[in-house]
């Protein structure tokens, strides 16, 4: 089994190849814990408001989150391709949750 891994920042893929079984494989990981932290940063920072008030900062999302999320609800990791309306019932769900909350960058309920 030959292996080829690419670094790009937090992320790490690594792709082997499988002889035996005449298949490649693609393994990707994503270090979120500054991602984590820096939520934690603007969670405590203010109430997320811009200046006008007209904005609020409401969460930062890694894109590997939302890869999962979409597989969890139709079995393709393409979050992108799934309707708005159902992109928008995913996150009010997880972000309302108490296990993503660290995801949100200001407090309050989508």
């Amino acid at each position: 089994m030959r292996k080829d891994t690419v670094i790009d920042g937090l992320k790490k893929e690594t792709f082997s190849l499988d002889d035996m079984e005449n298949k490649i494989v693609v393994n990707e990981e994503v270090n979120i814990d500054p991602h984590l932290k820096h939520n934690k940063i603007l969670l405590n920072q203010d109430d997320g408001y811009s200046k006008s008030r007209d904005l609020k900062r409401v969460a930062s999302i890694p894109t590997l989150a939302l890869s999962v999320w979409a597989k969890e609800y139709n079995g393709d990791s393409n979050w992108f391709a799934l309707p708005k309306e159902v992109q928008n019932k995913i996150l009010k769900t997880k972000l309302n949750s108490n296990e993503f909350q660290y995801f949100k960058t200001a407090e309050g309920k989508l």
